[in-house]
């Protein structure tokens, strides 16, 4: 799929884009465990437009700007008005 045709609350969606920004990681409170996990931004891009990427954790590392990454059944939401690709944990991400 490309960028541009992802909508909010849209499932098994596959994309390949570039990572064109990433945000410093922060440190979140899970609200179902009490447990603290750390989350950054990443803002990939294709031809069609840009997106925001959620990435969690071990993903953080895994991701720089100017990688091309691959997210595999993933799914899109909405957050503070503003559309973002997951990952998920049924979903893959692959750096090529």
């Amino acid at each position: 799929m490309k960028i541009k045709e992802l909508r909010n609350g849209m499932k098994h969606v596959n994309v390949e884009a570039k990572v064109v920004e990433k945000s410093e990681p922060r440190e979140v409170v899970s609200r179902y465990r009490n447990t603290t996990h750390r989350v950054a931004t990443a803002v990939i891009s294709d031809e069609t437009g840009t997106i925001k990427l959620t990435l969690w954790n071990e993903q953080i590392g895994q991701v720089n700007v100017d990688d091309t990454v691959k997210v595999e059944n993933g799914y899109v939401t909405s957050f503070r008005g503003e559309i973002q690709l997951n990952v998920g944990k049924y979903g893959k991400l692959t750096v090529e």
